[in-house]
């Protein structure tokens, strides 16, 4: 099939309007990547300091959080908006974003812009993490378990290494920046006497929160969207609280349907970008959900067929 439709700017913004938007900045990204790893020194260090169940859980959900962050921050990357200096962007993006997580930067660009070419079409990559919503209440739940007690992680894991195995590669590339980066990781806090937070913290985000709303952050964004001709209608923008923010949604991701039609706006002007887009009435052609409640309730509204 064709490619997907385009909107030129110039047809919703001024000049003016458009240079402010899609300025890259030579900082904002870089301090959003310092944030990122800020918060999860500090949700580690809560538990630290006061070991509880509540400080525990709460630790668990503020590092998987971040590490969808990183996550995200690779994704600006991938479209060139992390830093305006191309090395930066790439090196920042591939060794403090993607490695950490076990994903490749330059691989997932390649990918990622193809979704953007065929969004929602048999040619998109991943037309897979929409097209089976919605779903039965009990597949929704089914699905957060797995995520939730690590059978999606060590899925994953499993087909990185057995899929390199398979290829004749002792170990790919991809899953080899990300044992560098881990054991890098777990010897500089073996050096500073917290070796087990590794396992405990950052490894237990990994294997359950951050799968979980990984998930999330798939159906929100294309999930039960009436994808049309129109790029307004690609994807969904998710008006995220402040607690969806912190723990599901962070670094703007979920302007989602903002992000498809000007994917080169870097995520730190999106919530600008949004309001100026209500402001000029296109909220009447997006797909908008008030909040990550309202669209498990949407991709989780199929009906079982009668007996």
């Amino acid at each position: 099939m064709p490619a997907v439709a385009r909107i030129d700017p110039k047809e919703v913004f001024t000049p003016e309007e458009w240079a402010r938007f899609s300025a890259r900045s030579s900082w904002r990204g870089l301090a959003c990547v310092a944030g990122a790893w800020g918060l999860i020194v500090a949700a580690g260090a809560m538990f630290v300091v006061w070991p509880n169940p509540l400080t525990y859980v709460l630790a668990v959900m503020l590092i998987g959080a971040r590490q969808l962050g990183l996550a995200i921050l690779m994704h600006d990357a991938a479209h060139g908006a992390l830093h305006p200096s191309q090395k930066i962007n790439d090196w920042v993006g591939e060794w403090l974003c993607a490695a950490p997580v076990g994903v490749r930067l330059h691989a997932y660009r390649d990918y990622h812009l193809k979704h953007h070419k065929y969004t929602e079409q048999p040619e998109d990559p991943d037309i897979g993490l929409s097209a089976p919503f919605p779903v039965t209440r009990a597949s929704l739940f089914r699905k957060i378990v797995r995520d939730l007690t690590g059978q999606t992680f060590f899925k994953q894991r499993r087909m990185q290494l057995f899929g390199a195995l398979k290829k004749g590669q002792l170990v790919n590339p991809t899953t080899a920046h990300f044992l560098i980066f881990n054991a890098l990781l777990l010897a500089a806090l073996t050096l500073a006497g917290y070796w087990w937070t590794y396992f405990a913290l950052w490894l237990v985000a990994m294997a359950t929160w951050y799968p979980l709303i990984t998930r999330l952050r798939n159906i929100a964004e294309h999930a039960c969207v009436e994808a049309r001709e129109d790029p307004f209608t690609h994807a969904r923008t998710t008006l995220a609280n402040v607690f969806e923010r912190l723990f599901i949604a962070p670094y703007w991701v979920h302007f989602h349907g903002e992000h498809h039609v000007f994917m080169h706006v870097p995520c730190y002007r999106l919530q600008s970008l949004h309001n100026a887009l209500m402001d000029k009435g296109y909220w009447s052609r997006m797909h908008i959900s008030p909040g990550y409640f309202a669209v498990l309730s949407e991709a989780s509204s199929k009906q079982l067929a009668p007996a």
